[in-house]
């Protein structure tokens, strides 16, 4: 049986209930011969079959499995466990807003100072965990979405292709993007908030969550420029702009009309947060208007695009990571591959 990938109200009951697969999975398949009590097993499956309510009742389950036998679980169940408490710091609402750059930045931060042993132990929880997604998640329309997650070159723990490149725009595909934002038929009540979202996002490079967790306070006009006050992962703060130019046209409409609950710079009809999955949605239709197709056509592609461009424009990643508020400068340096214009000194080596 498949399951649409978001189907819960809140991230973390999603995030849980694919956990919850995963370890039953992994229960079933994992070898039973030191099980020691086979009714006790047989009682925790019941369980997981019925559903969970809670992630402290799966630890709680699996603890169980690790006591009658079962110990091989704490190897794909406690580095997902770490990935969740990671996640709390930026609060996703899809599973869609999870990427290799987000793993990655996971990795970073709560495998330093461990084994080898034990960062492949990480690395192959996640590849397995997704992996696991990738073949269960079923849409409405008989699609499924697909995390493909690799993670070959992380941490100098190499594979034979090497650290797979993330999806993005050139320059020409950037500025069809851009033209199609205007030219695309937006309903009256959500063309310029949509607009607004979406040149944000693509302009400055943070990420989706970023945006729809914006506030008022947080955005004001300084001289020229729009600043952005975005808290991102791990609640640290940093700086984006925009010029006034580009933005102030939409940004004014949208918040004479503007109707939220609370302080967000964007909201939805009912004056509530907007969803990754929606902000995703309309990027796949203005990549159709414009005819651009990607092996990812998220949201989130619009920051690798950016980030891709800034480099290609300036060779400095320490602004590239400032820009996008990498914590490892290691996660920036994945765009430096894509800088053509110095790879074609190579071509003259022989002459």
């Amino acid at each position: 049986m498949r399951y649409e990938l978001d189907f819960e109200n809140t991230f973390n009951k999603t995030y849980c209930f694919w956990l919850s697969l995963f370890v039953r999975n992994k229960l079933t398949t994992l070898s039973n011969t030191q099980v020691n009590d086979k009714e006790k097993f047989a009682s925790i499956l019941q369980v997981l079959i019925r559903g969970n309510k809670s992630i402290d009742e799966l630890k709680d389950l699996v603890k169980q499995a690790r006591n009658i036998g079962l110990t091989g679980i704490n190897t794909y169940f406690n580095p997902l466990m770490k990935l969740y408490e990671f996640l709390q710091t930026f609060g996703p609402a899809s599973m869609k807003e999870i990427d290799e750059e987000v793993l990655i930045d996971f990795l970073a931060s709560y495998t330093s100072g461990l084994s080898d042993a034990s960062k492949k132990n990480h690395r192959i929880a996640l590849l397995n965990f997704f992996s696991y997604i990738d073949k269960q998640n079923e849409n409405p329309d008989g699609s499924s979405y697909q995390f493909k997650i690799e993670l070959k070159n992380w941490a100098g723990l190499g594979g034979k292709s090497g650290t797979k490149l993330p999806a993005h725009m050139n320059k020409n595909e950037i500025d069809k993007f851009l033209k199609a934002i205007d030219e695309y038929k937006f309903s009256a009540d959500t063309v310029y908030r949509n607009r607004v979202i979406l040149k944000m996002i693509i302009y400055t490079g943070i990420r989706v969550s970023e945006m729809l967790n914006l506030r008022l306070r947080d955005l004001y006009k300084e001289d020229d420029v729009y600043v952005l006050q975005v808290r991102g992962k791990g609640n640290k703060p940093r700086i984006a702009m925009i010029k006034t130019k580009i933005i102030e046209n939409d940004l004014q409409n949208w918040l004479n009309q503007r109707v939220c609950d609370e302080d967000y710079v964007v909201c939805n009809k009912k004056g509530n947060r907007l969803t990754q999955a929606y902000v995703s949605r309309i990027v796949e239709n203005i990549l159709t208007l414009a005819g651009i197709r990607k092996e990812k056509n998220g949201a989130h592609m619009l920051r690798h695009s950016f980030a891709t461009l800034l480099y290609q424009k300036h060779h400095d990643l320490i602004l590239v990571q400032e820009a996008l508020g990498h914590a490892d400068i290691n996660t920036s340096r994945i765009y430096t591959h894509f800088d053509k214009e110095r790879l074609k000194a190579t071509t003259n080596l022989m002459d």
